[in-house]
């Protein structure tokens, strides 16, 4: 009897995981899809900082009060939401890729 349920038990754990994962990772690459595509428009959005590739070649650091409180303006705010957006998407396929792992294990 014992056995009897811990066959079951496997079978549905199996049909869990075949019915999971495929949406599991439709739901991975919908977000890895919006990710990138917001990544996109933040990036588009960002101003041009031209003088911050000569600052390297002169030594020169040109302190303003902007450019201390460059974090709480449009452009540092961009910046950030770039760089949440690129983690997520390094999150989202290390999730999708252990996912197909599983999957082809199981299988």
């Amino acid at each position: 009897m014992k056995n009897l349920s811990l066959l079951l038990a496997d079978e549905i754990q199996s049909d869990f995981w075949t019915t999971f994962l495929p949406i599991f990772r439709y739901v991975l690459f919908g977000i890895i899809i919006a990710s990138a595509i917001v990544i996109i428009i933040t990036t588009l959005m960002q101003s041009n900082d031209s003088n911050s590739g000569m600052d390297a070649f002169t030594g020169v650091s040109q302190e303003s009060y902007y450019s201390q409180n460059k974090g709480a303006s449009r452009d540092g705010i961009l910046k950030r939401i770039t760089i949440a957006m690129a983690c997520i998407i390094f999150i989202c396929t290390i999730l999708f890729f252990c996912s197909l792992l599983i999957n082809a294990t199981a299988a």
